[in-house]
């Protein structure tokens, strides 16, 4: 009889197993209807380093598909191209092409390693719009806290040779049409007594924390100096309660980009921290996916 009840025990629990993989199955397999998912392209090689990109794409349509570049954040030093991943996949669905991208990271590389390779992923792509179907004339970035001052840096550096860098098929334009920056700091002098971890993180990412003599190097690193009449329309998105980039530094690089005649939109997330989740994520993805669908004038 006991015989008997552990065959039947045995028998319900692979059942269950088979049901739990059958179901899994079938929603990757919903999501590859949707979306067709290319991971570790190379996109650059530098010095000793590969850097990659995970693309995705929507699995159906004959494109070209607009183009958001995801860059992730870590304080310049840390942070993954994969933790972007997911919202790939979203953008893939509402009819975008997304890459999530690496970039050199500090303290083994200093600025501006940093924007050189999200520049370099930019024409990388332009270069093989073809061949994946993507439309090099419309290409967007966007980022939290260090992605989303890099994406903020794109947008206010498209005329400026100095950033172009040195690698990575320097026949193509790095330009952007658009951005959206969340949690991101345009002023780099003011984050010191704001973010307890800024005199050596600055140190490790500019090689210098922040002194009389290093003032300069900091503000040439900050987007809010570089505004012109010819930065991209940008969305601003930002926690009103983030203790590590206070929602002001938001504030300021929007007014800027007002003065210089700039399209522009500010976002608060009320409540939101640093790291925006839950509900404070959703409401943040929900204002970034509807700005790109607006600026590439894209049908829902």
């Amino acid at each position: 009889m006991r015989r008997r009840c552990y065959s039947l025990l045995k028998f319900r629990l692979i059942t269950c197993i088979v049901a739990v993989f059958a179901l899994s199955r079938s929603g990757l397999s919903a999501e590859n209807e949707q979306v067709r998912w290319t991971p570790d392209i190379v996109f650059a090689t530098v010095a000793d380093e590969t850097l990659k990109l995970n693309l995705a794409r929507p699995a159906s349509g004959d494109g070209p598909f607009p183009v958001i570049v995801c860059i992730h954040g870590g304080g310049f030093s840390g942070g993954r191209r994969e933790d972007y991943d997911d919202l790939c996949r979203k953008f893939a669905a509402r009819g975008f092409a997304a890459a999530t991208i690496d970039y050199r990271l500090s303290p083994k590389h200093r600025w501006p390693a940093h924007i050189y390779d999200c520049k370099a992923s930019i024409r990388w792509l332009r270069a093989h719009a073809a061949e994946y179907r993507l439309d090099p004339d419309k290409i967007g970035a966007m980022g939290s806290s260090a992605g989303g001052h890099l994406s903020q840096f794109l947008a206010v550096t498209n005329d400026v040779q100095e950033f172009v860098g040195d690698h990575t098929h320097l026949d193509q334009s790095s330009k952007v049409n658009c951005v959206a920056a969340w949690a991101q700091a345009s002023d780099f002098t003011r984050e010191y007594g704001v973010w307890k971890e800024a005199p050596e993180a600055f140190k490790g990412f500019l090689g210098a924390d922040l002194t009389a003599q290093t003032r300069r190097l900091h503000v040439r690193a900050s987007p809010l100096f570089w505004v012109t009449p010819n930065a991209a329309p940008t969305l601003l998105v930002h926690g009103t309660a983030d203790q590590d980039v206070l929602f002001v530094q938001s504030v300021w690089i929007h007014e800027r980009l007002l003065s210089a005649e700039v399209e522009t939109h500010l976002v608060p997330i009320e409540g939101g921290g640093h790291g925006l989740t839950g509900a404070h994520l959703h409401q943040a993805e929900q204002a970034t996916f509807e700005f790109f669908e607006q600026q590439f004038q894209l049908k829902k």
